[in-house]
């Protein structure tokens, strides 16, 4: 039986769509699944170096490693009037020149909050530090991700909603794309078709059994977060659009990734159709 490593975050969302499989209730003939958790700059630089062969990644990174990997069309997280928020301490007036914590260069927020602030300055830490590096005084702001948006500090208050900036800069009313997988283009076709439909699967049976897959990852602490915190999280970034990318999911990535190359983020425009997995080849080989 063929060993398959899933590196993904620890967040909750990515836990709930990956534990179907941990839990046994989805799996794939000859493989045996294990997963890792590590925050997602971690593993968007993981990505660029190919450590993974299935790796979750910020969907800001994915040109940077196109030529290795190809994004899957499942496991995916989009804002749809929310997402990651730009936090100072209650009063506080930030200067022009912000002192800024964010969660790590290669991420969506990251890459949005730059074209948005171009003279604050940058310093990246582990998303689990900015809140206190905010209450604390090291930084005048920061960037929360994941299950941090819900569940931050009353000394502390919202300055501007990421979600407000990507709606601004995309110029049209699309979701936001934060995070997703990707996988191996050296993996054999037939297999990386195989891994994307098992993945899939996990997703929509998570989804399927929400209460009850919540239920067990409360009960046996794979998640940092209470149950009303958690199932609230999940309706916001494990729903039912993170089964599979719909085609204004589509545009909206292309949209983020023509951003990323008007302002010197990447060397060359990407259509990120252009570097899925073809399914196709599933139909043709067995013509």
């Amino acid at each position: 039986m063929k060993k398959t490593l899933i590196a993904h975050s620890p967040d909750a969302d990515d836990i709930f769509m990956y534990y179907a499989i941990k839990f046994g209730w989805v799996d794939m003939k000859d493989t045996v699944f294990d997963n890792i958790a590590k925050d997602i700059q971690t593993l968007n630089e993981d990505a660029l170096n190919g450590v993974y062969d299935i790796v979750a990644i910020s969907f800001a990174l994915y040109p940077h490693i196109k030529s290795e990997y190809a994004p899957l069309r499942t496991a995916v997280s989009f804002g749809e009037g929310y997402g990651p928020k730009l936090i100072k301490r209650k009063g506080e007036k930030l200067k022009r020149n912000f002192k800024v914590a964010l969660s790590g260069k290669n991420t969506t927020n990251a890459m949005l909050f730059r074209i948005a602030y171009p003279d604050a300055r940058v310093v990246y830490m582990d998303f689990l530090e900015i809140e206190q590096a905010v209450l604390d005084g090291d930084v005048h702001a920061g960037v929360l991700i994941h299950e941090s948006i819900l569940t931050y500090d009353d000394k502390l208050e919202v300055e501007r909603e990421i979600w407000d900036i990507w709606q601004e800069l995309a110029g049209e009313d699309l979701p936001l794309p934060l995070g997703g997988m990707a996988i191996r283009r050296s993996l054999p076709l037939h297999k990386s078709i195989a891994y994307e439909e098992t993945l899939t699967k996990a997703v929509k049976v998570a989804r399927d059994h929400k209460d009850r897959l919540s239920t067990m990852l409360i009960e046996r602490n794979l998640v940092r977060i209470d149950a009303t915190t958690l199932d609230k999280y999940l309706e916001l970034y494990a729903n039912d659009e993170s089964i599979t990318l719909s085609d204004i999911q589509y545009r909206a990535i292309d949209r983020l990734f023509e951003l990323g190359y008007e302002h010197g983020f990447y060397e060359t425009p990407v259509n990120v159709k252009d570097y899925l997995i073809p399914t196709e080849y599933t139909e043709l080989r067995n013509s």
